[in-house]
């Protein structure tokens, strides 16, 4: 079967120069150079200066698709109520365009394919993708997916804390048994479109459903292995079958850097953990930079910091430099048309 994403390849591939395709297909990018955050929302141009400054390579942008639905308690974040038939879609708007307008104004362009990827790798700019927390824009139909890719976003996270149509969360009580019909729907839509997956916040049923269903390797874009149970935060947290779930499939997990650790030493330590755990070809890191609680690491800054931790507790530099962001580049490659 034909489907729109073999047909785009297709097209893209004959419309090049022969050299133009050899040069596109075997140009590595250099895992040891790249690195790339798997979830952050910069909320100002200092973000992105940051960003520039320590030379990172690329990162997952992105909007919050249920933001107006939910409000901050002592005990976490809860929904409040659902959007209206039209809302979904018109938050996702007035979100992406806000995005785009910081970008602009901090000078940096978003990419929306490997190729682009490996253009600005030549150049050692920053170019982050542009990505979507929680599907809950889509409405019961996938056709808000392709306006979404149309405009640019190369990941969605499934769900995030306002219960939707897609699959069950960490943090609510289950509706759909796993991944809904409708989530399997979407599931397949973005296979087709070559968009990644990230089943961050998605409760374990839901993720068993997503691998089952998925072509792709997966991300977990934020979440970091169970330890401290007591704190309202640790539904987040993912156990040792959740993790392994994710690696079995070829895919990555982000560190999270939250207030579940007490120090960038401790988040490191936890690092190690889930390394030994799931193996290292299956961790990357994401910050969720400016939007996340009580982080231990605050800036780019502290995110190479944390690179040089691991190495003094043990990683050779080839290890490190795939959890700083090789790992990252395999799914990119794999996926993204």
């Amino acid at each position: 079967m034909i489907t729109r994403r073999n047909f785009i390849k297709g097209s893209m591939i004959a419309t090049l120069p022969l050299n133009a395709f050899h040069t596109w297909k075997e140009r590595p990018i250099s895992p040891p150079a790249f690195s790339f955050d798997l979830h952050c929302h910069p909320g100002s141009a200092s973000t992105y200066q940051d960003m520039k400054k320590h030379k990172l390579s690329s990162a997952f942008v992105s909007l919050v698709a249920d933001r107006p639905l939910l409000k901050r308690t002592e005990t976490g974040i809860i929904p409040t109520r659902s959007y209206q038939p039209g809302e979904g879609w018109k938050e996702f708007e007035t979100q992406w365009q806000a995005i785009k307008d910081l970008m602009n104004e901090a000078e940096v362009i978003p990419i929306s394919s490997y190729h682009d990827l490996t253009k600005t790798q030549e150049t050692h700019n920053f170019a982050p993708f542009i990505a979507c927390e929680g599907g809950d824009f889509l409405e019961d139909s996938t056709d808000y997916l392709e306006l979404a890719y149309d405009r640019g976003v190369r990941s969605v996270q499934l769900v995030h804390y306002a219960p939707n149509a897609l699959g069950d969360l960490q943090t609510y009580d289950p509706k759909h048994h796993g991944l809904s019909a409708f989530g399997k729907n979407v599931v397949k839509k973005m296979n087709d479109l070559g968009m990644i997956i990230d089943v961050a916040h998605a409760s374990f049923e839901t993720v068993k459903g997503v691998v089952e269903t998925s072509t792709d390797p997966i991300i977990l874009s934020h979440s970091l292995l169970k330890r401290r149970p007591f704190m309202p935060i640790s539904a987040r947290a993912i156990t040792e079958e959740h993790a392994k779930l994710v690696a079995t499939h070829g895919g990555v997990i982000g560190m999270w850097p939250s207030g579940l650790s007490t120090s960038i030493d401790d988040f490191a330590d936890s690092t190690l953990r889930l390394v030994d755990m799931i193996g290292i070809d299956h961790v990357g890191i994401g910050s969720d930079m400016d939007s996340n609680y009580k982080p231990v690491i605050k800036n780019y800054t502290d995110f190479f910091q944390w690179t040089e931790l691991l190495s003094t507790k043990g990683l050779s530099d080839t290890e490190i430099a795939k959890i700083q962001g090789g790992n990252a580049l395999r799914v990119l490659q794999m996926v993204l048309i």
